[in-house]
C-alpha cells in the first residue's frame, strides 16, 4: 500500500512510518521540519520524504494522487504555541486540515485524521467518551486555540464524510516515547526530562494533583495503523490511550527515581510558567471501550516500563 503521512518528520509520525515500513508498505512524509527523526529511514528505498508544507496544494495534489491512504498529522502543537502564536495554531491546524480533505475528497482517498484530548477541554465528567461534550473557557484565553482549532477539523472531517469520504479520528492522550520533544520544551516529560538529567529541581505546577493518562508510543502506533486498515472504523472517533490515571506529581516522583536523579521537587504558580493566557485541566481520562472493541487495540505498556525506555534514549544522548 502506497501511504501518505502529513507532519510525518515528528514523533508520532517517525514511529507510524516505522511500522508501515515493517508492514512492506510504501511510506511518503511531508513536512517542513528536520529529518532527525527519520534520519534512520532516508535509505530505504520505500521510504520518501518531501519537505514542504500541506498548505502549498500543488505539491500536496501531487502527493495525494500517488497514494492509497492519507495519515494527517501535521498540527502546530505544544502548550509554548498555544500561549505564544494562536494565529499559527489555528491557520495550519484548520486550513491544513480542510486543504488535505478537499484534496483527499477530490480523489476519493482515506484519510485518519489526527485529534486529540485537548477537544474535551475542562468537562468534569470523566472519564471521556467520544461523544461526550466538550467544556472549554473564554477565547480570551488563548490556552483554547489548540482545543478550538481541533474540533473544527473534526467538523470539517465529519462533513466531509457525509459527502462519502472515509475518514476516522483519533484522539491521542498524552503520547510519550523515544523521539519525543527536546529536553526542555514541549510536553510535561520532556520538559521534566531536561530537569531530571541534569539534577536540577523538577518544577511541578500547583500542588501536582492534576491528572493524566500517559501512552506508550507503541501502543498509540498500533491503534494508527489499525484505524487505517479496518474499515469498520470509517466514520468513527477513537480515544487513543491508557485509562490508568496519573498525578503530575507521581509522573515527577517516578521520573526522578527511574533515572537516579538527585533532583528534588519545587511546586510552582501557573501564572509564573504560562503567564495569564492558560489555564490546566483538573483530570484527563479516557474511555477506551470502542477502541478495544472496534480497532481491537488496548494500550499495554505500564508507565514504569515506558518511562524507563525513555528515560535510557534520553540518557543516551538524543533529543538534546
Amino acid at each position: 500500500m502506497k501511504i501518505l503521512i502529513t507532519g510525518g518528520a515528528g514523533f508520532l509520525g517517525s514511529h507510524l512510518s516505522d511500522a508501515l515500513l515493517a508492514r512492506g508498505d510504501d511510506v511518503t512524509i511531508l513536512d517542513v521540519g528536520g529529518d532527525l527523526k527519520v534520519r534512520h529511514n532516508l535509505g530505504n528505498s520505500r521510504f520518501h520524504y518531501v519537505r514542504d508544507s500541506v498548505l502549498h496544494a500543488d505539491i500536496l495534489e501531487s502527493l495525494i494522487l500517488k497514494c492509497d491512504l492519507i495519515y494527517h498529522l501535521a498540527a502546530v502543537v505544544g502548550v509554548e504555541h498555544y500561549v505564544g502564536d494562536p494565529y499559527e495554531v489555528l491557520n495550519v491546524n484548520i486550513n491544513g486540515t480542510q486543504a488535505v480533505l478537499k484534496l483527499a475528497y477530490k480523489h476519493n482517498r482515506k484519510v485518519v485524521f489526527s485529534s486529540t484530548s485537548e477537544v474535551y477541554g475542562r468537562n468534569p465528567r470523566v472519564p471521556f467518551r467520544e461523544d461526550d461534550d466538550r467544556v472549554l473557557g473564554s477565547t480570551r484565553i488563548d490556552r483554547w486555540c489548540y482545543s478550538t482549532s481541533k474540533a473544527a477539523a473534526e467538523h470539517f472531517c465529519f462533513a466531509y464524510h457525509r459527502l462519502g469520504l472515509p475518514v476516522v479520528i483519533l484522539r491521542y492522550f498524552n503520547v510519550y516515547g523515544p523521539r519525543l520533544d527536546k529536553i526542555d520544551v514541549g510536553r510535561v516529560i520532556t520538559i521534566f526530562m531536561g530537569q531530571v538529567l541534569r539534577g536540577d529541581p523538577v518544577t511541578v505546577i500547583g500542588d501536582g494533583s492534576q491528572t493524566r493518562c500517559f501512552t506508550y508510543i507503541d501502543d498509540a502506533i498500533r491503534a494508527t495503523v489499525e484505524a487505517g486498515m479496518n474499515d469498520r472504523a470509517v466514520g468513527e472517533i477513537f480515544n487513543v490511550g491508557s485509562d490508568v490515571e496519573t498525578s503530575i506529581l507521581e509522573l515527577a516522583e517516578t521520573m526522578i527515581r527511574i533515572a537516579g536523579s538527585p533532583s528534588k521537587i519545587v511546586f510552582v504558580p501557573q501564572v509564573a510558567v504560562y503567564g495569564e493566557s492558560y489555564e490546566d485541566v483538573p483530570r484527563r481520562v479516557p474511555w477506551v471501550k470502542r477502541t478495544q472493541e472496534i480497532l481491537g487495540v488496548e494500550a499495554e505498556t505500564p508507565l514504569e516500563k515506558g518511562l524507563r525506555q525513555t528515560i535510557d534514549w534520553f540518557k543516551a544522548g538524543n533529543g538534546r
